[in-house]
């Protein structure tokens, strides 16, 4: 469009603008026809956009157009706010006034909903500037809205953060203090846009107790009990369910030692604050799992109300980062914490994201710290969480593309090992070995069980669980191939290595005459279910992996000029090519595994026929 034409446009837009104006003058305003309507938002809005809005301003400031901006001026928003966001325009300050005579003079509930359509960005940048222009008149019309505002509230308070999800979150110490993804900004924003509400349902919630004091009990119809109170205070806690899952469960926030002013750190802070100020009691939210709340009037079903993903970011916050920590009784026993933040770790380790799975590693390891080693009995493993935690935590030990949150995950398995007694750590190790279906798993936790039998056999600490008996049944839990014969000893290595280390030191250990472990009642099945098959089996793979080297290192000859790589196929799998060099290489690292297999079984035979002959 050339400028002329511009300018016949914005002129022709005025013309528009001011006969409409005109023509409504005098009229009720619930008689306004659609026509006027529309004519007064689209040329309204043209007049702004090409720069009259000098112009606007005065027509919108007229006293005898109050009513007919009351009604309609809320339409003009979208050109304003634009405008306002580019903060360079020429007609800037004309624009200011506009929107904030809008703001005074139009009806609240239109000024919310045309707000909240100015909203809606995609821009990372965009989102934070307008969010940051927007949050304060979104407040000042929420406020107009006297006690019929808690829904608005809500609605507000969902369209914004649906805005700040957008937004990437800031993973190191340097984009934290930069802010490069605005995420910063706008929840710091968001803090005092929040804080009249919180402050209202604080002081309901005050007027509520006063009254209580006074007639015992909460009289009917009383402050509290008002629908629209109580909706205000529901929305709030809608809110910090809805940050305490994101973006705060999303971020890793830094400690004052490693970031002594965090946004991020201070926002989660005012949302644990915002939680007691409308009366949650942030130990009750944590410990939810085994405390039964009291009911709460309000129409979110309890799950809803208090989502679980939500309860375990703050149980993250308070445990880990030390949060509202000075809220929390001392009585309750680290065992009690414990046990609540099993259902924590639980859900936080099930996930699949890196950062959930992280959270849930850190605050299973400072829940387990609190707790003596050797002091959780073994009824704990009746509760569901004491199981399934571990096996989460060995697909995270086995499966996490990350080596930062495998190691953790060892760590805190090893950790919980630790705070077992023994009573628990057989039962534990009994169970670990029927479900974990990992060699290196059952490995660990065969070197484990090799541990305690050690500590057992010490003077003085000799007990009914890793001796005798009681320790029969573990070990043939040990000493048994999966598969027989047929097993494959490449992918079980881990578990007949410990397996035979085990026996091993059983052996030397344990003489003949005490068999204080039983070992020498129960070598002829051992004999049968383990040494036999194992020796079999090694002579079987060994033939096999013999033979498929020879066949290599034959087509290695006869068709190095024909091929450059070979394919390797493992069960019905089609491995990706390997070179003729790559292939005989891990055939002879297979060779050398059984043999290593092997010289240890040759020894603890020699050991077994040494002690049978003394």
């Amino acid at each position: 469009m050339s400028g002329e034409t511009q300018l016949e446009a914005a002129g022709m837009a005025l013309e528009q603008l001011s006969d409409v104006v005109q023509r409504c003058q005098g009229v009720p305003d619930d008689s306004y026809t659609t026509e006027a309507h529309d004519v007064f938002t689209v040329a309204g809005r043209i007049c702004i956009e090409e720069g009259n809005s000098v112009q606007v301003l005065s027509i919108v400031l007229d006293d005898k157009n109050q009513d007919i901006v009351r009604c309609m001026g809320w339409n003009l928003l979208p050109p304003l706010v634009q405008i306002l966001l580019k903060k360079e325009d020429k007609d800037l300050p004309h624009c200011l006034a506009i929107f904030n005579h809008l703001l005074k003079a139009c009806r609240p509930k239109e000024l919310l909903i045309g707000l909240l359509e100015q909203l809606e960005q995609d821009d990372a940048d965009t989102i934070a500037e307008s969010l940051h222009l927007l949050l304060n008149p979104l407040q000042k019309v929420l406020l107009c809205l006297g006690s019929r505002k808690a829904s608005s509230l809500g609605m507000t308070l969902s369209s914004v953060l649906d805005q700040v999800a957008k937004l990437p979150v800031p993973h190191t110490k340097e984009q934290e203090e930069d802010d490069v993804f605005s995420l910063c900004r706008c929840c710091t924003d968001l803090i005092p846009f929040v804080r009249p509400f919180v402050q209202e349902a604080r002081q309901n919630l005050l007027n509520s107790k006063k009254q209580s004091e006074v007639a015992d009990k909460m009289p009917v119809g009383g402050e509290w009990s008002s629908p629209d109170k109580e909706e205000l205070r529901t929305e709030l806690l809608k809110f910090c369910m809805k940050t305490l899952s994101h973006p705060l469960l999303e971020v890793q926030l830094k400690d004052p030692e490693t970031l002594a002013v965090s946004p991020l750190r201070n926002f989660a802070t005012e949302i644990l604050n915002t939680l007691s100020a409308i009366g949650e009691s942030v130990p009750s939210l944590v410990y939810q799992p085994l405390l039964k709340r009291k009911e709460v009037p309000g129409f979110l079903e309890e799950e809803v109300r208090y989502p679980k993903e939500s309860l375990a970011s703050l149980a993250h916050l308070v445990f880990v980062h030390h949060l509202a920590a000075d809220s929390f009784p001392s009585v309750f026993s680290p065992v009690f914490c414990l046990r609540c933040n099993m259902e924590h770790v639980c859900l936080l380790l099930s996930r699949t994201d890196e950062s959930r799975i992280q959270k849930g590693l850190e605050l299973y390891e400072k829940s387990l710290v609190r707790v003596e080693n050797g002091s959780l009995h073994a009824d704990l493993l009746e509760i569901k969480t004491f199981l399934t935690v571990p096996q989460n935590l060995v697909k995270v030990m086995t499966i996490c593309p990350r080596q930062d949150l495998r190691t953790k995950g060892l760590k805190a398995f090893q950790l919980s090992i630790d705070k077992f007694d023994t009573g628990a750590k057989y039962k534990f190790f009994l169970f670990m070995l029927k479900t974990s279906n990992h060699s290196g798993v059952e490995g660990y936790i065969i070197k484990n069980i090799k541990t305690q039998i050690d500590i057992s056999l010490q003077p003085g600490n000799s007990n009914t669980w890793f001796e005798g008996v009681h320790l029969l049944p573990l070990l043939r839990k040990v000493f048994i191939l999966p598969d027989g014969p047929e097993t494959d000893l490449l992918q079980y290595m881990d578990r007949v290595m410990e397996s035979l280390n085990l026996l091993r030191y059983l052996v030397i250990r344990d003489k003949v005459t005490e068999n204080q472990t039983g070992i020498w009642t129960e070598l002829y099945k051992i004999e049968d279910t383990f040494l036999r098959p194992l020796r079999v089996g090694l002579d079987m793979s060994r033939a096999h992996y013999e033979r498929e080297l020879c066949n290599t290192m034959e087509a290695k000859k006869s068709k190095v000029k024909e091929e450059g790589v070979l394919s390797v196929s493992v069960g019905d799998e089609k491995l990706p090519n390997m070179t003729p060099e790559c292939q005989i290489q891990a055939l002879h690292s297979a060779l050398h595994t059984f043999d290593m297999i092997k010289s240890v079984l040759v020894r603890i035979e020699e050991l077994i026929e040494v002690k049978d002959n003394i």
